[in-house]
C-alpha cells in the first residue's frame, strides 16, 4: 500500500495515488510504503530518484548499518515500532527510514498504531509538521507516548494478577492462569524497553548528525527525557513481575506439598496393615490365631484399629488441615 501525505497549512493531507502520472504530480513531504508492490517500489524509486534497498526491513540486519548518512546526504534509520494488540502477543516491527532531497521516506511490513496516531493528530492540529524531519521526530514522539499507555496496561493487568494470586486460596488453574498473564506482561515490558532504547538510538543519531534545526533539536531532547522516564517505570514492573512470579510459584508448590502430605500419610498409615497381613499370610504350621474361633475377626480388627491410630495421631498434630 503507498500512502503519500503533502503539506497544507502545517497539516498532512494524504493523497490519492492511482499510478505514476498521479505520484509525479505531487511533491509530498512523507511517502509510506506498507507492505509496498514492486510497481508501487518502482514508480517511488523513478519519481525521486531514490534506491530503496531490498533489505531495508530485515530483521537479521547488523546493528551498526541501522543508522548511516549516504554521500549525497540521504539519512537511513532503521528503528522498531511497537504493536499491542489485544488479538494477538505484542511484537517490534521493523521501520525503515530514508530522508531524501526533503522528502521522509519510511517501509515496513504491517500497519502501525503510532503512524496512525500521527496522520490523525497532524490532519486535526495545524502547524504540527513543518517538514520531513518534523515527521519524523513526531513520528518517534508518538511512539514514546504510545509505549507509556502500553506500560499503564501493564500496571492495569498486574494489578488484577495481584488481587487473584494474594487472595487467601489460590488453586493451581488460579495459579496457572497467573503464571500466563505474568508471562504476557513480562514479554511486552522487555518489548517496550527494547523499543525505548531503539527510539533513543535513533534520536541521539539525529542529533548527532547536525541535520534537526533549534527547535527541533530541543524538540529530540524534550523526548529522550520522556524516554528515559520511561527506564524507571520499565525496571519497577520488572520487580514487580518477578515478586508475583515467585509468589504464584510459591503457591505452586504448597499445593503440590499438600498433596504429597496427602500420599506420605496415606502411605504411613497403611504400613501397619500390611504388616499384619503379611505376617499372617505366612504357611507356618503352628500359628496359634489360625486355630481361633474369631481369629479373622481379630485381624480385621486389628487392621482398622492400626489404620485409625495413625490418623487421629496426625489429626491431633494438624497434620491433615
Amino acid at each position: 500500500m503507498l500512502n503519500v501525505f503533502s503539506l497544507t497549512n502545517g497539516r498532512l493531507f494524504q493523497e490519492e495515488i492511482n499510478g505514476p502520472e498521479a505520484l509525479a504530480a505531487l511533491s509530498p513531504v512523507w511517502v509510506d510504503l506498507e507492505a509496498p508492490g514492486e510497481d508501487e517500489t518502482r514508480w517511488v524509486e523513478q519519481r525521486f530518484g531514490l534506491s530503496i534497498p531490498k533489505d531495508a526491513v530485515d530483521d537479521d540486519l547488523e546493528e551498526s548499518a541501522r543508522f548511516y548518512e549516504e554521500d549525497n546526504g540521504e539519512l537511513h534509520i532503521r528503528s522498531d515500532f511497537l504493536i499491542d494488540s489485544d488479538d494477538g502477543p505484542a511484537r517490534n516491527v521493523r521501520v525503515a527510514f530514508i530522508l531524501h532531497q526533503g522528502v521522509l521516506f519510511s517501509i515496513h511490513a504491517e500497519d502501525l498504531p503510532v503512524f496512525r496516531l500521527l496522520r490523525l493528530r497532524a490532519r486535526r492540529t495545524p502547524a504540527l509538521i513543518g517538514d520531513a524531519k518534523d515527521v519524523l521526530l513526531k513520528l518517534y514522539d508518538a511512539d514514546a507516548e504510545y509505549s507509556a499507555d502500553a506500560l499503564e496496561g501493564i500496571y492495569d493487568s498486574l494489578e488484577k494478577v495481584s488481587a487473584r494470586v494474594l487472595r487467601q486460596d489460590v488453586d493451581d488453574r488460579a495459579a496457572g492462569e497467573a503464571l500466563t498473564a505474568i508471562a504476557r506482561e513480562e514479554d511486552l515490558n522487555g518489548r517496550i524497553r527494547r523499543n525505548v532504547m531503539d527510539t533513543r538510538r535513533a534520536l541521539s543519531f539525529m542529533m548527532r548528525s547536525r541535520m534537526l534545526g533549534a527547535e527541533q533539536f530541543e524538540e529530540a531532547r524534550q523526548i529522550l527525557r520522556d524516554i528515559d522516564s520511561l527506564d524507571s517505570h520499565t525496571a519497577f514492573l520488572f520487580d514487580k513481575i518477578n515478586f508475583l512470579l515467585d509468589a504464584t510459584v510459591g503457591f505452586i508448590n504448597i499445593n503440590q506439598n499438600k498433596i504429597i502430605k496427602i500420599f506420605s500419610v496415606a502411605s504411613v498409615a497403611l504400613l501397619p496393615p500390611t504388616l499384619i497381613a503379611s505376617i499372617y499370610g505366612m504357611n507356618f504350621q503352628h500359628m496359634p490365631e489360625l486355630q481361633w474361633p474369631w481369629g479373622y475377626p481379630f485381624a480385621l480388627a486389628l487392621m482398622a484399629a492400626s489404620v485409625a491410630a495413625p490418623f487421629l495421631y496426625f489429626r491431633r498434630k494438624g497434620w491433615l488441615k
